[in-house]
């Protein structure tokens, strides 16, 4: 399955970071549950890779892959525990180059015009927008339709339940990343039920 595929499955990518691997399964099945397949682990903490590797033997039905890949090493490392695609913040020449030899699709970052001609010349023509807000927002999805209209986005950065809809009502927004649907008091407090009902409003969100 290619990034394109993965990013239709469901409105929304749940950004997840894990601190205690014993809720990786739970987490994963909660998601499930509500209508999220495709899960976003962040490499911001020191179990990321167990987590990774407990969701995918816990919950076949997941699609998980890892994000903030921000260093060619990472992608051995997230393969190695299961990753199923990757994300990154931004995309540079090393990145490239690893993610080409990487048994996984990359959902690459970028933030600039710029940014976006060096992923298509790499081949990329689905990228993270990063981080949305800062870099705009909508109206720099509006703009960036016009130079390049074959171009989809996942915008991911201060993306929240209210801004939402907005986002994925452009033509360009396959998907969004956000981390509101895995808030930090119902992960610590293992409250899944909570979790599988924000998932449940989630990927009933309508796309663009």
């Amino acid at each position: 399955m290619n990034v394109i595929e993965l990013m239709r499955l469901s409105p929304v990518i749940p950004v997840i970071t894990v601190h205690d691997p014993a809720h990786a399964a739970p987490l994963a099945r909660a998601l499930v549950a509500g209508g999220l397949r495709v899960l976003e682990m962040t490499l911001r903490t020191p179990c990321a890779l167990e987590a990774i590797a407990l969701m995918r033997a816990a919950v076949p039905a997941a699609i998980v892959g890892a994000g903030t890949l921000t260093r060619p090493e990472d992608f051995e490392a997230v393969a190695h525990a299961g990753a199923q695609f990757g994300v990154s913040p931004g995309l540079t020449p090393a990145l490239i180059d690893a993610a080409a030899k990487a048994p996984f699709p990359l959902l690459p970052g970028v933030m600039t015009p710029s940014d976006l001609i060096a992923a298509r010349a790499a081949g990329y023509t689905a990228c993270k927008l990063f981080p949305a807000q800062q870099a705009g927002g909508i109206d720099m999805l509006k703009a960036l339709a016009g130079p390049f209209p074959d171009h989809v986005f996942c915008p991911t950065g201060g993306i929240t339940r209210d801004n939402a809809p907005a986002f994925l009502a452009l033509p360009n927004v396959l998907c969004v990343g956000g981390s509101w649907v895995v808030p930090k008091d119902a992960l610590a407090a293992g409250d899944w039920a909570a979790i599988e009902a924000l998932a449940r409003d989630a990927a009933q969100l309508a796309g663009g």
